[in-house]
C-alpha cells in the first residue's frame, strides 16, 4: 500500500500531461497553422505569416538554448583560462641604434610578446624580438613597465631568455607535447599589431612541420590555425588546461607560402615546450646552450628507395653514419629508414637534427627505424640513442674555418670558471685559450682575450659567434661585398680593440 501509494503522489495528471504535451507542440503547431494559412489566405499575408513562422522557430531555439547551453559552458572555460593565463603574458618592447643614408644615429622601436618563466623573473621570447636591441623594456598585465636585461640567446632555435626583477610574478604553468595532437584545441596570447594582451583560438593542424625558415635551422613546429600576427611573435601557445605548450613564433602569410613576419592565414608555427625548457634551462643554469649529438646523415626519402627498401610510408632515410659515434654504437646503419623519434611521427629531414638539439648531451632518444631484412624482406625496430655534445663548429665547418685561418684555434664560451684559468675578469662573450704563432690573431691579441661583438652586436656564446658570422657572410654574399667581419675583444689588459676578420677566403 504505502509503495502504491507512493508512485500515486509522483503520478503526473492529465491536466499536466495536456499542458506539457502543449508546451512542446505549440511552436510545431503555429508553424503548420502557418503554413495553412499560406494556401488559404494568398499572397498578400505572406509576410506576416513568414514572420510568425521565424517567431515560432525562435522560441523553439530559445527553448532548447535554456535547457543545456553547451556554448555557454564553452564561454565560462575560455573565461577561466584567459584568467589563468593572462597574468604570466608580458609584452615585450626594444629600441635598437641605427645610421641612416645620412650617417645620422637614430633609434629603431619594434615589439613583440613573452611569458613569465618562473619566480626569479626570467621572461621567455623569441630572439628575432630582442635581437640587436639596446633598450628593452616588459610590460606586465597590470600595466607595469620594467627594463629587462638579456640573459642569453640561441639564435639557432629563436629562444631568448630576459630577466625582469623578480616579487610579485605569474609564472606561467607549463604542459607537455607528450599528449599533444593534431585537432586540439589551442590558444595563442601576444600583443599583435600591438594589441595587447589579446587571445586567439583554434585547433592543432599539424606536427612536425619544418617552413624552411633562413634564420631558425632547429625546426619541430606545431602548426596551429589560431589567428597569430606580427606581434605575437614569443607569446605562449596553451592547451585547453592553461598550460603552456608552445611559443608563437612565425606565420605563412599566404604570398606564395614564405613563412614571415606578414598578415594571418591561417597558419600558425610554435616552437614546442620539448625545446623550449632545453634551451631556457641551460641559459639559465650556465650561459650557453649543449645540444644533443648523434652522428647521422639522413635525406629524404623517396618512393624509388623506399621501395627497394620495401618499405611503404612516411620517413627520412640514413645515408652515412659517423663512425664511433652515438648512433654507430647504438647499432644504426646507412639504409635505415627512420619512421618515429621519442614516439613522433618522422615527415621530414629537419625534424631529425631538430628533435636531437632539443636533447640534453647524455640524454637517450628512442628511434623506430625500418631496416631491410634479406629473409623477411623488412622489419621494424625501436634502438635507443645516448646522445654525445654536439661541437659547434660540427654544423659551422666554414665559419670555424676562418677563424683558424686568422689564428684563433681554441675558442670557448666565457664563464667564471674560464676567465679564472687566465686571471681576467669574466666578461659575457667567447674566450680565446689560443692562438696560432706568428698570425694575425697573434700579431692582435693574446690568450685570455674575450670576444664580446660581432659588428656591434653583443654575444653570449660560441655558437652564437658561429651563427652571427655566417649570417654576416651571407648578407655580404648577397650584396656582393667583401666578407669581412667585426670583432671587439677585450685584452686580459682591458684594452678593448676592434679586429677586422676576413670570412669569404678559400672555396
Amino acid at each position: 500500500m504505502a509503495g502504491s501509494l507512493g508512485r500515486d503522489l509522483f503520478r503526473p495528471s492529465p491536466l499536466g500531461t495536456d499542458m506539457r504535451s502543449l508546451q512542446n507542440y505549440g511552436p510545431s503547431l503555429v508553424v503548420f497553422c502557418t503554413a495553412v494559412g499560406v494556401l488559404l489566405i494568398g499572397p498578400r499575408a505572406v509576410r506576416s505569416l513568414t514572420f510568425a513562422e521565424t517567431e515560432a522557430r525562435i522560441v523553439q531555439a530559445s527553448s532548447r538554448l535554456g535547457e543545456s547551453n553547451i556554448l555557454e559552458l564553452f564561454n565560462q572555460a575560455s573565461r577561466d583560462l584567459s584568467i589563468v593565463v593572462e597574468p604570466s603574458v608580458v609584452h615585450v618592447s626594444t629600441a635598437a641604434p641605427i645610421q641612416n643614408r645620412s650617417g645620422i644615429d637614430e633609434q629603431v622601436t619594434s615589439s613583440g610578446s613573452g611569458w613569465i618563466y618562473d619566480e626569479l623573473g626570467h621572461v621567455v621570447t623569441n630572439a628575432h624580438v630582442v635581437d640587436g636591441a639596446s633598450i628593452i623594456q616588459v610590460q606586465l598585465y597590470t600595466g607595469e613597465y620594467f627594463d629587462a636585461e638579456l640573459v642569453g640567446i640561441d639564435l639557432r632555435s629563436d629562444i631568448a631568455v630576459l630577466s625582469v626583477p623578480a616579487g610579485h610574478l605569474v609564472p606561467a604553468r607549463r604542459g607537455s607535447m607528450a599528449n599533444v595532437q593534431q585537432g586540439d584545441f589551442v590558444f595563442a596570447f601576444g600583443s599583435p599589431f600591438d594589441f595587447r594582451f589579446s587571445m586567439s583560438a583554434g585547433i592543432v593542424s599539424g606536427l612536425g612541420r619544418s617552413a624552411g625558415l633562413v634564420d631558425i635551422e632547429h625546426e619541430n613546429f606545431i602548426q596551429v590555425d589560431a589567428a597569430i600576427n606580427p606581434g605575437n611573435s614569443g607569446g605562449p601557445l596553451t592547451d585547453v588546461d592553461a598550460r603552456v605548450i608552445g611559443m608563437n613564433t612565425a606565420i605563412a602569410t599566404g604570398r606564395g607560402g614564405a613563412p614571415g613576419q606578414g598578415l594571418f592565414a591561417g597558419i600558425g608555427l610554435a616552437i614546442p615546450m620539448s625545446m623550449i625548457e632545453s634551451v631556457v634551462d641551460q641559459i639559465i643554469e650556465k650561459g650557453e646552450v649543449e645540444k644533443g649529438y648523434m652522428g647521422v646523415s639522413v635525406n629524404r626519402l623517396i618512393p624509388r628507395v623506399a621501395r627497394t627498401l620495401t618499405y611503404n610510408g612516411d620517413g627520412v632515410l640514413i645515408t652515412s653514419v659517423t663512425a664511433g659515434g652515438p648512433a654507430d654504437q647504438a647499432g644504426l646503419r646507412p639504409n635505415d629508414i627512420v619512421t618515429h623519434v621519442d614516439g613522433q611521427a618522422v615527415f621530414s629531414t629537419p625534424q631529425i637534427p631538430s628533435i636531437v638539439a632539443s636533447h640534453r648531451p647524455g640524454e637517450t632518444v628512442m628511434f623506430r627505424i625500418w631496416r631491410l631484412d634479406q629473409v623477411h624482406g623488412g622489419v621494424a625496430m625501436e634502438i635507443p640513442v645516448t646522445l654525445d655534445r654536439l661541437d659547434p663548429a660540427v654544423i659551422s665547418v666554414r665559419t670555424a674555418r676562418f677563424l683558424e685561418d686568422y689564428g684563433l684555434i681554441d675558442l670557448a664560451t666565457a664563464n667564471a670558471e674560464r676567465a679564472a684559468e687566465f686571471g681576467v675578469s669574466p666578461e659575457r662573450g667567447v674566450l680565446v685559450r689560443g692562438v696560432l704563432p706568428r698570425s694575425d690573431a697573434a700579431a692582435a691579441l693574446e690568450p685570455g682575450s674575450i670576444i664580446v661583438a660581432v659588428n656591434d652586436q653583443p654575444i653570449t656564446s660560441l655558437d652564437e659567434l658561429y651563427v652571427r658570422l655566417e649570417r654576416q657572410r651571407s648578407f655580404l654574399q648577397l650584396r656582393g661585398l667583401a666578407g669581412v667581419a667585426m670583432l671587439r675583444v677585450v685584452t686580459p689588459r682591458g684594452q678593448v680593440l676592434d679586429l677586422k676578420v676576413p670570412i669569404d677566403q678559400g672555396p
